[in-house]
């Protein structure tokens, strides 16, 4: 994922939130309605998730040293986790205790063209934070579906920021159904409902992307398929003669680490093999430039060639 593409989609939801956040405050304050405060902690709560991944992308561009030698890349995963756990089961909590004590202790909306106005307002801007996710997304998504690219990104902002706009947009729907039934009918309940089917949607979305950044956190490899192709660009090398095992795995989203073990030819020299080995890389390197780490391993052939036998069960995440 490219650095301008996802900073650009979290700057245009930064926006949206803040602008959103504080006119669904204002209309609160007119309406007394629990499902724009539920919208209006959630707004906030987004915001706050914007910052966060802000937060991770540049403390990830610091300088490897003794203590990180592989850098801290994975610092965007950590930030991601945080905005799941935490930011997302907090607006979920809160909603839904709102929207149960107002079940229980039903008032009448007051001022409802206030909240009104401002949900209209607000699903405007946030279906241009939408449609900004959406074309930062499609650049990166190729045939991929949406669920998919959800699953396999290994760089979290985007899918981040897609299913927080998402929420936020069924969300601003179902606080307008909320109120417009609590209007008509007459009875706050309604109101409640509508806050609790937000919390509820909000602990959905919380859930998914809290598994798929754990994933990622805990670290995850290129899967089989890319696998495949990295053993088929070192096979090209004139040196190697097969790949024995290989490991992959994500130290950041756009940093791979990859390790494998080489058969080589029995009457190389060592300096041919130490050609053979910078030829290798460079060959992976031209065709997944986020392989900045490779590390080979020469050996003598062995009996039996471990490639797809020695891999780790692929995970079904990301």
């Amino acid at each position: 994922m490219s650095a301008e593409g996802g900073t650009k989609a979290i700057i245009a939801a930064l926006g949206a939130n803040l602008g959103i956040a504080v006119s669904k405050f204002v209309a609160f304050g007119f309406t007394g309605s629990t499902s724009m405060l539920a919208e209006g902690i959630h707004s906030v709560a987004d915001s706050g998730n914007q910052g966060l991944l802000l937060l991770g992308r540049k403390r990830s561009l610091r300088a490897s040293n003794t203590k990180h030698p592989f850098g801290y890349g994975r610092e965007r995963f950590f930030y991601a986790f945080v905005v799941a756990v935490v930011l997302f089961t907090v607006g979920a909590a809160f909603s839904l205790y709102e929207g149960v004590h107002k079940i229980q202790h039903p008032e009448k909306v007051e001022s409802p063209i206030w909240a009104f106005a401002v949900l209209i307002i607000a699903i405007g801007l946030e279906s241009f934070s939408f449609r900004t996710a959406i074309k930062e997304s499609n650049q990166l998504r190729g045939e991929n579906s949406w669920w998919q690219f959800i699953r396999r990104a290994k760089a979290p902002e985007l899918p981040v920021v897609l299913l927080e706009d998402l929420a936020a947009l069924v969300g601003l729907i179902l606080a307008l159904g909320g109120i417009s039934l609590a209007v008509v009918t007459e009875d706050g309940v309604w109101d409640g409902v509508g806050s609790v089917t937000i919390g509820i949607l909000l602990g959905a979305v919380a859930t998914i992307l809290a598994i798929e950044t754990k994933s990622l956190l805990i670290g995850e490899g290129a899967g089989p398929e890319v696998e495949d192709q990295i053993i088929a660009e070192l096979e090209t090398v004139e040196q190697v003669d097969h790949v024995i095992h290989i490991r992959t795995e994500y130290v950041g989203p756009e940093e791979m680490l990859v390790a494998a073990k080489i058969a080589v030819n029995h009457d190389d020299t060592a300096a041919e093999v130490a050609r053979g080995i910078d030829a290798a890389e460079a060959q992976v390197r031209s065709k997944f430039p986020d392989a900045k780490l490779i590390y080979l391993e020469p050996a003598l052939d062995a009996p039996d060639r471990e490639v797809s036998q020695s891999k780790p069960e692929a995970s079904a995440s990301s």
